[in-house]
């Protein structure tokens, strides 16, 4: 599985909320600067080549919907950023997060709860 551009990344998430979509129906989710239909068009085509999108043809427009799970997507580029980052390491994620003020004692609390149940 081949990592996404940033743009890419952004009309995946759009496609796994739609479910299915054609063009125009994936630019009006767009909440920044919108593309050009064009360049849309080919970020989304750039997507099926890499396999992460399909299509089903309605006469010469497609309506296009993920052949990627976002599961497995945030599952294997979540492994990699933390590899990379963290030196492989969940604690040195944690209390990256910790440090930085972004996780709360509450949330690391339910976060050992749900540890402990398993």
């Amino acid at each position: 599985m081949e990592k996404l551009t940033n743009k890419e990344e952004e009309i995946m998430q759009i496609l796994w909320k739609l479910e299915k979509a054609f063009v125009k129906e994936v630019m009006t989710e767009i909440k920044d600067e919108k593309p050009h239909y064009n360049t849309l068009s080919t970020i989304i085509r750039n997507l099926e080549e890499k396999g992460y999108v399909s299509y089903n043809a309605f006469g010469k427009t497609h309506q296009y919907f993920p052949m990627v799970k976002m599961e497995d997507y945030r599952k294997k580029f979540m492994n990699t950023a933390i590899d990379t980052y963290f030196n492989s390491s969940y604690k040195n994620m944690v209390s990256f997060f910790a440090k930085e003020e972004k996780i709360s004692a509450e949330e690391l609390r339910e976060i050992l709860a749900m540890i402990e149940k398993k």
